[in-house]
């Protein structure tokens, strides 16, 4: 079932999208909202094309509909933060992230950059360098898997990783819809591949430096779900989409310091997992946004994944974020434990 949006007639529609726009950008801002996982946008008209983030004007809106508001002011402001060119509308318009700020200049509630940014300033002579691989679920509009039958599950697992064929790989075109789209935005994406699930497929970003490993990985996300706008199709996070034997969705991260990059690296490679290892809960708590609630579904010790209660090691590769993380948290909850050496916080999760 395609949704109404993506029967109309995209040849129309590129008429006008080919028409000259003088001298004029459109520039579209666009912010996580207040669930945490969200994305909304909006587009403004600038007089000239921006080259640094320092030429985009603050912008506001109001908060009503997308965030917990206080009742005497709901107006939220939009603080532009990353640049990137736009797939859509191309050169020279731009894609705008944005952190939110409540009416008095506070953080709004999901507003997690600015604190993951101010940590990784305190490390940026260690350079720490990250990667995430984002996995992801097509689904149709009316919630059922992409192309699956409408009133069963598709065959078990085993021929859809990597898988080539119309009966193995669903929804190719979109994805490569979304690694060229990504390309051309600057995106930092390295690669794709289908996944374990039929109708799951992953990209990767990577390697990205401190904060913009936040920036870039939401920027990926926006372009996917417009991507699959105009394919009438949604793009599911949720870590663990269908319940039973089927495997869950993930965002597994890779870290790296200057150290450990080095000769004689593995020994500061070891140190971090040891910490790692002291700060489990507390890393759960930071890796879904409802507290682990979300990763409690996914973390099971089946389907490829350890129980959410104990940690385990092997490859210098963090596999307990959930799919729908916000990358700030995550990363951020990795420095202050690897590299500020932070005290264990331990909590239980049944």
């Amino acid at each position: 079932m395609a949704t109404s949006s993506s029967k109309l007639n995209t040849a129309v529609t590129q008429w006008y999208m080919d028409l000259p726009q003088g001298d004029k950008v459109q520039a579209m801002y666009i912010w996580i909202d207040g669930t945490g996982e969200g994305l909304r946008c909006k587009t403004r008209t600038l007089d000239s094309e921006p080259k640094t983030i320092e030429d985009l004007p603050e912008w506001n809106f109001g908060g009503t509909s997308i965030f917990p508001v206080e009742r005497s002011n709901s107006d939220m402001y939009l603080i532009p933060k990353a640049i990137f060119r736009d797939p859509f509308r191309k050169d020279p318009n731009k894609l705008v992230l944005c952190e939110v700020l409540k009416y008095n200049r506070k953080p709004a509630v999901t507003n997690l950059r600015q604190m993951c940014d101010k940590i990784m300033s305190m490390v940026e002579d260690q350079h720490p360098w990250f990667g995430m691989e984002q996995k992801y679920t097509l689904l149709a509009i009316d919630g059922h898997p992409f192309r699956g039958p409408s009133n069963g599950f598709p065959g078990p697992q085993g021929p859809y990783y990597c898988g080539v064929g119309a009966d193995k790989a669903c929804g190719r075109d979109i994805v490569e819809a979304h690694y060229r789209a990504c390309l051309y935005a600057g995106v930092m994406i390295c690669g794709t591949n289908a996944e374990v699930m039929p109708v799951q497929w992953e990209f990767q970003v990577c390697p990205c430096e401190g904060i913009s490993m936040g920036d870039h990985l939401w920027i990926a996300r926006f372009i996917l779900h417009r991507v699959c706008e105009g394919f009438g199709v949604v793009a599911s996070f949720d870590p663990k989409l269908i319940t039973g034997n089927w495997n869950g969705a993930g965002c597994h991260t890779n870290f790296s310091t200057k150290n450990m990059r080095e000769e004689g690296g593995l020994r500061h490679v070891e140190e971090a997992i040891e910490r790692l290892g002291k700060r489990h809960h507390y890393h759960i708590r930071a890796y879904d946004p409802k507290g682990g609630l979300d990763n409690v579904r996914r973390l099971t010790g089946h389907h490829e994944t350890s129980n959410i209660n104990e940690f385990s090691e092997g490859y210098f590769e963090d596999r307990r974020p959930s799919a729908n993380c916000d990358p700030y948290a995550v990363t951020e909850a990795i420095i202050r434990t690897c590299l500020l050496n932070e005290d264990e916080e331990p909590t239980v999760y049944k």
